[in-house]
């Protein structure tokens, strides 16, 4: 069975989609749409703009999901996805590939999600962590002997965990990671505690305009990052999706879940290849591909 995937924010670089905006009337009148249902010409930053200007929260996230979700439309008859998955922000590029969500709805919720998450980010100062070779019951540990907020937010591949929370309690949390045997517990550049409780002004927020947008049934599931299970049903897709940024994002136990209702190849769609990357972490075995 072919499986899609969709990465997140962080996947981002200067120049992503121009080839396809060049080469493809159907990619140019789509990123035309965006940028006027933006209201700023967010193709000229993922162009020409700077690594700078392309890490701002509120162009980071629409740009991923505009190269992703573009590149699946350009794939035409070639796109038959028979199960789909994205990683955080990804999840929306999933919808929309899958059917659930229109072009236009998903693009207006992603922008409303990078806005609130910019918004909670401000509230308190927060960050993330990536802490390599432990277990995940070892990083769930240490993080709940720890004074503060501080949560697993991304179980990448076996091994790799990112956590997230208060800066204090991330920066303690770190310490007690290397006291315990990790490889590397390193602090992240990012903007805020993503996947944490920190994320609550966030949740609520978006979770409004989630409610009051039409998700129709999909063409195949989508694994979602709160179950990790394949989910069809729009209203059960819809709650998770609200969950999902103060929940953490089980992208190991997704892919794993994937495999075993019989995915044979994993398709990376969007710029980078970073899950393929962590797909093969996974399974060694298992077929991948990059859109």
């Amino acid at each position: 069975m072919k499986a899609y995937v969709f990465p997140g924010q962080g996947a981002q670089f200067t120049g992503m989609g121009k080839d396809l905006y060049e080469q493809s009337p159907l990619a140019k009148e789509l990123f035309e749409k965006a940028n006027e249902i933006l209201g700023f010409r967010i193709t000229d930053i993922m162009f020409e703009g700077t690594a700078e200007e392309l890490k701002e929260t509120k162009v980071t996230q629409p740009a991923v999901f505009l190269h992703s979700v573009i590149l699946a439309k350009t794939l035409g008859d070639d796109f038959q996805p028979q199960m789909v998955a994205g990683h955080s922000l990804g999840e929306f590029s999933a919808l929309v590939a899958n059917g659930t969500l229109s072009f236009e709805d998903g693009l207006r919720l992603v922008s409303k999600r990078a806005l609130a998450m910019q918004k909670a980010c401000e509230i308190t100062p927060s960050t993330m962590a990536a802490v390599l070779g432990l277990e995940d019951s070892v990083v769930e540990d240490v993080c709940a002997s720890i004074d503060g907020i501080v949560v697993a937010a991304n179980y990448n591949c076996p091994g790799q965990l990112v956590i997230s929370g208060e800066t204090s309690a991330v920066e303690k949390a770190c310490e007690a990671m290397k006291a315990a045997g990790a490889k590397r517990a390193l602090i992240l550049p990012v903007g805020g505690a993503f996947h944490s409780p920190m994320m609550e002004p966030a949740r609520e927020e978006l979770a409004a305009a989630i409610e009051a947008t039409t998700f129709s049934a999909p063409i195949c599931p989508v694994y979602q990052n709160v179950t990790a299970s394949a989910v069809s049903d729009p209203e059960e897709i819809k709650k998770n999706l609200i969950i999902q940024l103060t929940a953490p994002v089980r992208w190991t136990q997704s892919v794993q879940q994937m495999i075993k209702d019989g995915a044979s190849i994993f398709t990376e769609v969007g710029p980078g290849k970073v899950l393929i990357g962590l797909v093969g972490k996974i399974d060694r075995e298992v077929a991948v591909a990059s859109a």
